[in-house]
């Protein structure tokens, strides 16, 4: 093992290493977007609202947002081969049976196993700080990126016409040889070039932020359902709040933290994390409420396939890969800080002209090109912003913190667009029954306007959030 940690990585191992995490992104990524053009056929399928539906989507995240923090530090400790090769063996088994879920309850459970492979996407970042130079690093980490969009395009229309044509659980069932393949080809060409450190892992610091998390995210999706000044909302929302509290006290105080204070206390790090959380925020309320828009009939959306909503959405993911590799280059040549506030005020272009202009599909394609792009912009940035202000050694530990906030803002999303998809609806007529001889017209409550300009509005007021913290970052160069 010993002689192994001394080798130094050739050409040909750095093109496969980054090969393999450029497809591990890929497939998780694809996985993961092939479901929401199918949004609205879960309403149908599992005859339920969009508050709940939005669990398929939150309760994926909330364990990858456990997953990505603990094992980003447990691959510091034990080596990132072996964990990586762990959770790509659990992610191919949970995507396995995603497809045979009878009930809303069975996916969403199957969904948190699943989100346990999430915990590769910080590791794929660190295995690769490990691998390539410095000089290459910033480009290697956009080809990173755009292979996530890469996976996002192929989930949108490729997820969108497998469940169109054979139904959402083939979805499931086509991705499970290449959730294989990614485990074979990583046992056979992964190596490890980082000396694993011994230390333990902070299962306390897990539960502090993992319950107060889920009781959160709770309290913001039943809120409407229940009551929002209910003693059960307004206990769970109180209930949160200590335990984040708690967390930050004992992760504050722990010798081995879940989260650790002191990488946060580096500015660039504590900025890059929280960009990172409305950023994937802002990902999230695109794909909570698209293919809504598109999907429901009119006149509260435009009627549109599966398929046809898969294919509105695609540009803006080609535009997310595009903006990749341009922002490596604005990074090598600027620094990361230019870029992220490319990417912001691109993103506020976006929402400002879905808060504005959307009233044909063509409107909306447009919206969300530039809402694609300013999200590459901003991630290729947030992720080299983290790396070069963090020592090599804590590489799996920060990125997958950074990972855990990213996560948090994409649960909050989800959450927060189902809320108002429920509260903001208007009737509209789906068919024509008949009662004792009577036609009577057959409606259902579809999301209104207004449901969408408040999500919109939220999403700028992320954004203009984003570009505080952003100003507050220091512009360190490759």
């Amino acid at each position: 093992m010993k002689g192994e940690e001394k080798l130094e990585p050739s050409k040909r191992q750095i093109n496969i290493t980054i090969a393999l995490m450029a497809f591990a992104g890929m497939l998780i990524i694809y996985v993961e977007t092939m479901i929401v053009p199918a949004i609205p056929i879960f309403i149908k399928f599992f005859h339920s609202k969009y508050n709940d539906v939005s669990w398929i989507l939150i309760a994926y995240i909330i364990s990858g947002t456990v997953s990505a923090g603990i094992f980003g530090r447990v691959a510091d400790i034990i080596g990132k081969r072996r964990v990586f090769l762990i959770l790509s063996l659990v992610y191919a088994i949970a995507v396995s049976f995603g497809g045979f879920a009878k009930t809303l309850d069975e996916l969403i459970a199957i969904r948190v196993v699943q989100g346990l492979g999430f915990g590769m996407f910080p590791i794929a970042f660190a295995i690769i700080n490990d691998v390539v130079p410095r000089k290459r690093l910033a480009l290697a980490q956009g080809i990173l990126s755009a292979t996530f969009a890469i996976g996002s395009g192929i989930g949108l229309v490729l997820g969108a016409y497998i469940t169109e044509t054979l139904g959402w659980q083939y979805s499931y069932h086509t991705a499970i040889p290449a959730a294989f393949l990614l485990f074979i080809l990583s046992f056979i060409y992964l190596k490890d070039y980082a000396k694993p450190r011994k230390e333990k892992i902070d299962f306390i610091g897990v539960a502090l932020l993992g319950i107060p998390l889920t009781l959160f995210i709770y309290a913001i999706s039943e809120g409407e359902a229940i009551g929002w000044t209910s003693f059960t909302i307004i206990a769970t929302f109180i209930l949160s709040f200590i335990f984040f509290g708690t967390f930050i006290i004992f992760e504050s105080k722990s010798k081995h933290p879940f989260i650790n204070m002191k990488l946060l206390k580096t500015r660039n790090i504590f900025m890059a994390n929280f960009i990172g959380l409305f950023a994937m925020a802002a990902m999230y309320f695109l794909f909570f409420t698209i293919p809504t828009l598109l999907q429901d009939p009119k006149p509260a959306g435009f009627g549109k396939t599966i398929l046809e909503s898969g294919l509105v959405m695609l540009p803006a993911t080609i535009m997310n890969m595009v903006f990749a590799p341009v922002a490596a280059k604005i990074i090598k040549a600027r620094g990361p800080k230019l870029s992220i506030f490319l990417g912001l005020s691109t993103d506020l272009i976006g929402f400002l002209m879905l808060y504005s202009y959307r009233a044909s599909v063509t409107e909306i394609l447009v919206d969300t090109m530039f809402v694609g792009a300013g999200i590459s912009l901003m991630l290729v940035g947030i992720i080299n912003a983290l790396l070069i202000s963090t020592p090599k050694e804590n590489a799996g530990e920060a990125t997958g913190m950074n990972t855990v906030f990213r996560d948090i803002g994409m649960a909050i999303a989800p959450a927060v667009g189902g809320v108002l998809e429920t509260m903001y609806t208007v009737p509209v007529v789906v068919g024509i029954g008949i009662s004792n001889g009577v036609q009577y017209k057959i409606t259902h409550n579809f999301p209104d306007g207004t449901a969408f300009d408040y999500i919109y509005l939220i999403g700028i007021i992320f954004v203009v959030i984003g570009f505080i913290f952003t100003a507050l970052i220091k512009n360190n160069k490759t």
